[in-house]
């Protein structure tokens, strides 16, 4: 389990990767060398120097004369660390062009795959169905507008302006039920006054 995840992944190293990392090291080892010769021609100043000192004219004339053709070789060195870099630089870019190519061709091969499941004729198709029901949709709202007379129109607006004072105008309906009403009971009769009913049927036996 330990060696699954400890793996490391590895990557892929191209022509182009060893060109670029040997070019790398010739260049660090020419640095190295101009940094040595610098150093050894700073020694060979001084020591010229302390050459004209001790009256050792020829002697420190030789030591320059060296020195002069160490200077040039230092010239030589800086040129080409110079051209390694810029050789270094164009083969990274020149990889990079080559990345945007690649994604290049892919989003082509995409586009070209769209183009192909949906052609210009579909398009077109598909925009004269748009068209066309938006044309018929704006028919039927037409023929709905039209079918409606003035009358018509100030009626349903007139309702509209019933129902909104409606809204705003009815109270609240309580939620608590109301309380029953008993039934009344029926009159009785103050005493010495006849129901007229029982009035009426005695004057008929009497007649």
């Amino acid at each position: 389990m330990g060696n699954i995840f400890g793996r490391k992944r590895r990557t892929r190293v191209t022509e182009q990767d060893r060109a670029v990392l040997q070019l790398k090291q010739q260049r660090d080892k020419l640095k190295q060398y101009q940094k040595r010769i610098t150093l050894q021609l700073e020694k060979e100043r001084n020591l010229a120097k302390q050459l004209l000192k001790d009256g050792k004219k020829e002697k420190a004339l030789l030591l320059l004369k060296k020195k002069r053709y160490q200077d040039q070789l230092l010239d030589k060195t800086e040129n080409q660390i110079s051209n390694l870099e810029r050789m270094c630089q164009d083969i990274e870019f020149a990889q990079i062009e080559m990345k945007v190519i690649e994604g290049l061709k892919v989003g082509n091969d995409c586009l070209k795959s769209l183009h192909e499941a949906m052609s210009i004729e579909d398009v077109e198709r598909i925009m004269d169905e748009t068209q066309e029901a938006i044309e018929y949709q704006r028919e039927i709202d037409e023929m709905l507008a039209g079918s409606l007379t003035q009358e018509d129109e100030d009626a349903i607006l007139a309702e509209l302006e019933a129902i909104t004072q409606g809204d705003l105008d009815l109270p609240e309906v309580p939620d608590e039920s109301l309380p029953e009403v008993p039934e009344a009971a029926e009159e009785e009769p103050e005493p010495g006054q006849e129901r007229p009913r029982k009035k009426q049927e005695r004057e008929m036996l009497a007649a």
